[in-house]
């Protein structure tokens, strides 16, 4: 019994080495994209960004617990002057003012480098034409649209919406068995950050259209917003796609629609 699975496996091996050699003596075996040096380090330069502004949250986020525990809700005016004075202006016991000065300190250190991230993430988009074009979406700024043509590199590697949603992991996962299909929580597969960006830029957006937004309350009261939140990602990733295959900015693909001059679709441009 052993003796025969061992036979099988091994025929089975050797199948896969014949099949693997003619696809290269045919010159079809499928290629992977990957992304060159340059595309690579300016990645880093997305990700360190991303990873200060979540310092500078967490900072933040510690400012509010000495505020509250002094009885002072702070919110969003902590970020200004006047909010900042306020914390510093109150008495505090020793450690607790330690506590308050060491967090102020690193706020200040955090804010001029996010800044020059930020700056210069502003230069690489403006350098790049594909990024330009994508920012003309509403909800879409230099940070998204340039992550968007890092992480996806080449819009025709893939042919249609659904692989695009696929490849940021924003389809719903599949356990199915016989004739029983479960979908569940979306997959999360592929880069993690432009899933993030896309998420609060589609938020962005669900705030400057109407139609968005509609789309989006509907979804909302049916089945959540964070599913909700999740489906206007997914329709941002689709149309920025269409945007970048075709080259158009964002008032052409709002007056043609993705599929202009396919004949299979009545929509559109003929």
């Amino acid at each position: 019994m052993i003796r025969s699975k061992r036979v099988r496996k091994q025929k089975t091996d050797r199948q896969d080495a014949q099949l693997i050699l003619q696809l290269l003596r045919k010159d079809d075996f499928p290629q992977i994209w990957v992304a060159n040096w340059a595309n690579r380090d300016l990645r880093q330069l997305l990700w360190h960004r991303h990873r200060m502004v979540q310092a500078r949250t967490r900072v933040m986020n510690q400012l509010q617990a000495v505020a509250l525990n002094e009885g002072l809700r702070c919110k969003k005016r902590l970020r200004r002057e006047a909010g900042r004075e306020q914390l510093e202006s109150f008495p505090l016991a020793p450690w607790a003012s330690r506590r308050r000065r060491d967090l102020l300190q690193v706020l200040d250190r955090l804010n001029p480098t996010i800044a020059e991230l930020s700056q210069a993430i502003e230069q690489e988009a403006e350098k790049c034409p594909e990024a330009r074009r994508l920012r003309t979406h509403p909800g879409v700024g230099s940070l998204t649209a340039l992550a968007y043509v890092l992480i996806i590199g080449s819009a025709e590697r893939f042919q249609c919406g659904k692989q695009i949603a696929s490849y940021l992991g924003l389809v719903p996962s599949e356990e199915s068995s016989g004739d029983r299909r479960r979908l569940g929580h979306i997959s999360k597969q592929g880069n993690a950050l432009l899933r993030f960006l896309l998420v609060e830029a589609g938020q962005v957006t669900v705030r400057s259209l109407p139609e968005w937004r509609s789309k989006y309350f509907h979804l909302a009261m049916r089945r959540g917003r964070k599913i909700a939140k999740v489906a206007m990602a997914r329709k941002l990733a689709i149309q920025l796609y269409w945007m970048m295959r075709k080259g158009w900015d964002y008032e052409q693909v709002k007056r043609f629609g993705p599929h202009a001059g396919q004949p299979e679709h009545r929509r559109g441009v003929q």
